[in-house]
């Protein structure tokens, strides 16, 4: 490893304050930022035995990552179950998601803080054969306390902003003696790959963990329900949208013409009182998923403020509108973007507002399948989401080719997973009967 003297402060400087870890998270418990029965994950301790067998070891900070995680975890069992995967994350959010989304025999940790302490604790026990890192989750010690035990890293489906790139330019020396670490580099995409190879990084090639996976998952039996009870109204599903956004989509789609059935999903459910108050102030009818509110006739609007069902409510759209990308039009700080590509792989025309940075190269391609329009603001949404719900068969027509561009897109876990076995032991013969 490379010598940098910024590493060696930030190592001494993190020895020095580890002490204080457990105070802080304790802190952050009373906040409701840990779990209480789970904290001492944060410092190293495990939750459960580490099993016998190799072991991936999978790291994504929140629930972004962690969702892209899914597929490669998916694949993982599915070539080779004798293989453990264990996925770690730092949020308490990405925890409750991950609960009902991970594979059968997947483990899922809270990651370490980064104390010398913590670190080794964590690897002692659970002595991955590689580690897979997700985007930019760069913790100083944890990347190098592995590199030094031998575990082969990897970086993917990278991102880094160039504001980020500028703050590692100011410790060369540290990003380069992390970046050598890592046996594997793989950026999301060319604007990612040029600023990691001028900090030192050697790239493999491009892959996106986002643009893989499949469907995602639905209950069945609450489909048959709630289509049931809008019957033949078109949906609208708002999915992912961030303050300000769902009484601007409201307003806007309440001049189309026809009645419609709108689901409103926001990207943070802890948001739902503010956002009935406003839609109960403006006079909407609508229900609450979380309260258990019922559906009728006269209901327009059903507030999905739950975790985990964008898959339920996503299936029973006609048109997607897609959140976080109306904040700058709407006076707001950018948001980037979310995911297009759930909505694709369903099958459904996509709609999204002029704010899409994090998901360009994805949307510039299902834009160019003919699967996804852009609109400037809210305000345009009535006249594309009009003749959308007025030509149902068009509209399926679109859908189809956002979900053909998305299939063709996810090639990239085909590389990811060639490449992670040759860190592993040769799988176990099958006997035969």
């Amino acid at each position: 490893m490379a010598f940098s003297p910024a590493l060696i402060v930030y190592q001494l400087l993190t020895r020095l304050l580890e002490p204080l870890a457990p105070r802080l998270l304790d802190a952050r418990v009373r906040k409701g930022k840990e779990d209480p029965a789970r904290v001492d994950e944060r410092l190293g301790q495990p939750g459960m035995a580490r099993p016998d067998g190799p072991l991936v070891w999978i790291h994504g900070v929140s629930v972004g990552e962690a969702l892209s995680i899914l597929p490669l975890a998916e694949r993982i069992r599915k070539d080779r179950p004798d293989v453990t995967v264990l996925v770690t994350t730092g949020t308490l959010t990405s925890a409750q998601v991950l609960a009902s989304r991970l594979p059968r025999g997947v483990i899922h940790q809270f990651a370490p803080v980064d104390g010398p302490s913590a670190v080794a604790a964590f690897l002692d026990h659970w002595r991955p054969n590689v580690g897979v890192f997700v985007e930019s989750e760069l913790w100083p010690n944890l990347l190098t306390t592995a590199q030094k035990r031998g575990v082969p890293l990897a970086l993917v489906s990278a991102r880094i902003t160039d504001k980020t790139a500028q703050g590692w330019r100011k410790a060369p020396g540290m990003a380069r003696a992390l970046m050598n670490g890592f046996s594997h580099v793989w950026p999301q995409d060319q604007d990612s790959a040029d600023r990691l190879t001028a900090l030192g990084a050697r790239v493999d090639g491009q892959v996106n963990l986002k643009l893989s996976g499949e469907p995602l998952p639905y209950d069945r039996g609450e489909f048959a329900r709630l289509s049931a009870l809008i019957d033949d109204r078109p949906v609208v599903v708002a999915a992912s949208t961030h303050e300000h956004e769902e009484m601007a989509i409201v307003g806007a789609l309440d001049h189309l013409a026809d009645r419609l059935f709108l689901i409103v999903v926001p990207r943070h459910p802890e948001r739902a009182n503010a956002i009935a108050e406003a839609l109960s102030h403006d006079g909407y009818g609508f229900a609450r998923r979380s309260q258990g509110q019922p559906i009728c006739d006269q209901t327009d609007i059903y507030l999905a403020d739950t975790l985990g069902e964008l898959g339920l409510f996503l299936r029973l759209a006609d048109v997607v509108v897609m959140g976080g990308s109306f904040a700058p039009a709407l006076g707001g700080g950018a948001v980037g973007g979310h995911n297009p590509l759930e909505p694709a792989r369903l099958a459904k025309p996509i709609v999204t507002g002029p704010d899409a940075s994090n998901w360009q190269a994805v949307t510039r391609m299902l834009k160019q399948a003919g699967g996804l329009v852009s609109v400037l603001s809210p305000a345009e949404l009535p006249s594309v989401v009009g003749p959308m719900l007025a030509d149902p068969d068009a509209a399926r027509d679109m859908g189809e080719r956002a979900r053909r561009s998305a299939e063709a897109a996810a090639a990239g876990l085909d590389r990811l997973w060639l490449a992670l076995q040759t860190h592993l032991p040769a799988a176990p013969s099958r006997r035969r009967p």
